[in-house]
């Protein structure tokens, strides 16, 4: 795999930066690319529209806003179902491939148990991509040339926004699927904000968040039954002045999830966003300078 293979017309992902960062905030959107290569296509045994079912369709779009409020957003425009970076690098499952895996693969992890891994098997409710094996050198093409690149980017741009702002906070954006409900009630929730169950920001950040979604009316949950992935596990670091937050929306707001196409309350849901992150990011410090950095 070569990225001049795979996107030979644009990049597989890109940082859209306001002409000057003013605020200590940088938003990621990892699962919305719509870019479907046509050697991956060809590699897999799912119609183009079924393949689609593991896109966080238009959630770049949704959180717009983050660009014009002076923070930068990362979006990809590969698809997950190519390539996940909401992973660990190496998350591989050995049954994929017509090689052994590497000794520092992680073959076992639960992720990789349930068909989502670095390189997924599966989209949607237990769909198979692809019909035959995949030789390794695929799946290490796509990580060393897109997912490493990837986070390299994300991570500098964190590092510089600490060392401007003396913090950085990443906001993860995701959707999920219509038919999310609590377990105990059955309601949908509008929006799940995962914090690793307090590990990845301070309580004061999840918090706010919380709150002002639901004065604008929404049902949020907390981390259930989403806590936040890799990168919001990999980013949050509190005791080094870097704090992540995962945001999930229900796609029953906005999207129709047997076409793709946009539901009429798009535009709506998109100006709520803007509004909720203008007062997020306009919010108090919430005492993250109060810790000092710690020893790269």
């Amino acid at each position: 795999m070569t990225v001049e293979r795979d996107f030979p017309d644009s990049l597989p992902y890109e940082l859209r930066q306001p002409a000057d960062q003013r605020i200590p905030f940088v938003f990621n959107s990892p699962h919305s690319g719509q870019s479907y290569p046509a050697a991956f296509l060809k590699q897999s045994q799912l119609d183009p529209h079924t393949i689609r079912r593991s896109e966080d369709c238009f959630v770049d779009q949704l959180f717009a806003a983050a660009v014009m409020l002076g923070a930068p957003l990362m979006v990809a425009h590969f698809p997950r179902a190519y390539l996940d970076v909401n992973r660990e690098p190496y998350e591989l499952d050995a049954k994929m491939f017509l090689e052994p895996l590497p000794s520092y693969a992680n073959g076992n992890s639960a992720r990789v148990a349930g068909g989502l891994g670095t390189i997924p098997r599966l989209v949607g409710e237990g769909q198979e991509i692809y019909a035959q094996k995949l030789h390794l050198d695929e799946a290490l093409g796509r990580i060393n040339n897109i997912y490493k690149p990837y986070h390299a980017v994300l991570g500098d741009v964190l590092v510089a926004t600490r060392k401007r702002f003396g913090y950085g906070v990443l906001v993860d954006c995701h959707s999920m699927p219509t038919g999310i409900r609590f377990p105990e009630s059955g309601m949908r929730p509008d929006f799940i904000i995962g914090d690793r169950f307090g590990t990845s920001c301070t309580p004061e950040l999840a918090n706010a968040a919380i709150h002002l979604l639901r004065e604008m009316g929404y049902v949020v949950a907390h981390n259930k039954p989403y806590a936040g992935g890799y990168i919001t596990e990999h980013y949050g670091r509190p005791l080094k002045c870097f704090h992540a937050l995962q945001i999930e929306v229900n796609r029953g707001l906005y999207l129709n999830e047997h076409n793709y196409e946009r539901k009429p309350g798009f535009e709506q849901l998109q100006r709520d966003i803007g509004l909720f992150l203008a007062d997020l990011v306009s919010l108090p410090d919430f005492h993250f300078l109060d810790t000092p950095l710690a020893a790269e």
